[in-house]
């Protein structure tokens, strides 16, 4: 009999050959990328050669077709080995290449998926504003009006996003804006632009306590005249294409926070048989075995979680997502990840000790990072809200 507990083998190979390449390729750019800050130009074309960038696309754009989960066990094994190169990798991968794979049209996805899919363009998602933070719908401010001239139809976008991952370099990002201000959420619009676009800048790129390396900055349209071949989907209909990313992207985040906190209960278990003190290596202290034993089982825990999570979003239909199970799944694998990632890497550089506060070493640069886990992709308090009201509905109903 199949253990349903088990990750299949075809999954399993795809991991171990990432993890290999993640190991050569992307943990020789951790420090650098951590102390200098430093965006390293040639990663995501080496990833496009390499075959790790377009996982769910189709092969007639350079893609390897696979699923969801088949890219989660390749942000696994990345994120075990540069959690800062996932936080390049993942919001064009996931937050921008397979939403427009997912939404766009035959026409959008043959100009932009290729070129993308090679690395020669990066991608980014812009959706969060200044000032509205968790209330990414309701607090959206940003608008496109529909116009034409002598060139056609087209929109007139003005608006900032700001935390947009990937935004001081990305040559694409899908934006999000209200189509029809009068109509909430129900008006929202999702569009395709260019770096180079007139009215199109970067206000400012963000220094940052994590993630370092990840370009993240805050990005300005002002009366940026955008084809209407660019409108991704339906007009006013992007609420769905919000949603439906959110779900995949709480999913995907949480693979991420799971290789990385499984580095750092291996640094932490390894060091605890080499450090010494009182004559003895201190993994012989009971106290120190009951941190790394409470490691692993949160770690367990939330692996399991988000293994669910991500494969039920295999199974999630075009436009679906927002809403019922798969919306409070997803929410509670990045709440249990979030948290589980606090308290790994708060225990790894206990175990470490005064050698744990240097800057310079791997545990002290997972303690910087891990605190976006319980903000980006809707703070642990927003991911408490959707589940409780999942939870209330289904009761009421």
């Amino acid at each position: 009999m199949t253990n349903p507990f088990e990750v299949p083998e075809q999954y399993r190979e795809v991991y171990d050959q990432a993890f290999r390449y993640a190991k050569d390729k992307l943990h020789p750019l951790f420090a650098k990328m951590d102390d200098d800050d430093w965006y390293p130009e040639h990663l995501m074309r080496e990833l496009g050669e390499a075959g790790y960038i377009g996982i769910t696309a189709d092969a007639e754009y350079g893609g390897s077709g696979a699923d969801l989960f088949t890219a989660g066990m390749i942000c696994e094994a990345f994120g075990y080995w540069n959690v800062n190169a996932v936080a390049i990798w993942g919001p064009h991968e996931n937050l921008c290449l397979n939403n427009i794979l997912r939404n766009g049209n035959e026409a959008q996805k043959k100009k932009y998926a290729p070129r993308m899919i090679s690395g020669e363009w990066v991608g980014a998602l812009a959706l969060t504003e200044p000032g509205a933070g968790s209330d990414a719908l309701g607090g959206m401010r940003a608008t496109a009006v529909r116009g034409t001239d002598e060139q056609g139809e087209h929109y007139i976008l003005n608006g900032n996003k700001t935390f947009i991952s990937n935004g001081p370099v990305a040559d694409v990002v899908l934006v999000y804006a209200k189509t029809d201000p009068k109509r909430g959420a129900k008006g929202i619009s999702a569009f395709i632009l260019e770096k180079g676009m007139p009215g199109f800048s970067v206000a400012q790129k963000f220094k940052k306590m994590g993630w370092r390396g990840c370009p993240t900055g805050e990005l300005v349209f002002d009366k940026v005249r955008v084809p209407a071949e660019n409108l991704v989907g339906v007009e006013n209909e992007g609420v769905g294409i919000v949603m439906s990313g959110l779900n995949i992207e709480r999913a995907f985040l949480a693979m991420g926070t799971i290789g990385e906190c499984q580095r750092c209960l291996d640094l932490a278990a390894e060091y605890a048989t080499q450090r010494k003190q009182f004559g003895q290596a201190i993994g012989t202290f009971q106290m120190v075995q009951a941190h790394l034993a409470e490691m692993y089982t949160e770690l367990e825990a939330a692996r399991a979680l988000a293994y669910k999570a991500l494969f039920r979003c295999n199974d999630l239909e075009k436009g679906g997502g927002g809403r019922g199970d798969i919306h409070m799944l997803t929410a509670a694998a990045l709440l249990k990840a979030g948290e589980m990632n606090l308290m790994v890497v708060d225990k790894a550089v206990q175990i470490f000790g005064g050698n744990g506060f240097i800057w310079e070493t791997e545990v002290n640069r997972h303690y910087r990072t891990a605190k976006i886990t319980t903000i980006g992709g809707g703070t642990s308090e927003v991911r408490k809200l959707i589940i409780a009201q999942e939870l209330l509905r289904k009761a009421g109903a």
